[in-house]
């Protein structure tokens, strides 16, 4: 039974390493405020992507029948926020390495990239269409085969974003300013068109 467990992690790690925006905010925090930061930016989106699989393992077809319904203006939502997110990276200037966050911000890491992930309902769909696809929606019967498939994906989830905070936590001692500011102007400009090109999806949809 504990299968569904590594099943759980195994997608949990897929579904969060591919690199889109919190994993670009992810890598900004890290560089600027140490590993802590990033991990915890990282664990909010363990969480949203653990609510999702949660819908799709224990099947509650109202609130995902709603989040469905919701799905377009969450994303509208999303894109604007990432609009914002751009903005602030491109003119953020980089801060000393030993700086440290205090712990209220380290829980707005945290539940700044949770709503940000829950703005996609879209992941909802991927769990959901992947549990059909390996039969876990039929193995995952019992509560007991629900919670540890759930809670694999969160540890998937977050062993992602605990190898991706302490690799990038070991270079940012050897960056220089200069690097640090093109960095932040990239990171802005990727996301600004990761929001552009949500917007324009959305908009041609409706």
């Amino acid at each position: 039974m504990f299968e569904l467990f590594w099943k759980g992690f195994a997608l949990g790690f897929a579904i969060a390493a591919p690199v889109g925006p919190i994993g670009i905010l992810c890598i900004r925090k890290t560089l600027h405020f140490g590993k802590i930061s990033g991990l915890c930016s990282g664990l909010g989106a363990a969480a949203a992507d653990t609510f999702y699989g949660s819908l799709a393992a224990f099947g509650l077809t109202f609130l995902s029948a709603q989040l469905l319904a919701w799905g377009p203006w969450l994303k509208f939502i999303g894109s604007f926020f990432l609009l914002y997110l751009s903005y602030r990276s491109f003119r953020t200037k980089p801060h000393e390495h030993d700086q440290r966050l205090p712990r209220m911000s380290l829980l707005k890491d945290f539940i700044g990239t949770f709503f940000l992930t829950l703005t996609n309902p879209l992941t909802f769909l991927c769990y959901l269409a992947v549990f059909a696809a390996m039969g876990l929606t039929e193995i995952a019967s019992s509560s007991f085969s629900s919670i540890l498939l759930v809670t694999g994906v969160f540890v998937g989830s977050a062993f992602w974003w605990l190898i991706l905070s302490e690799g990038v936590g070991l270079l940012r001692h050897k960056l220089s300013k200069n690097t640090m500011i093109w960095i932040n102007r990239t990171a802005g400009i990727i996301i600004g068109a990761l929001a552009i090109w949500s917007l324009t999806t959305l908009l041609l949809t409706w």
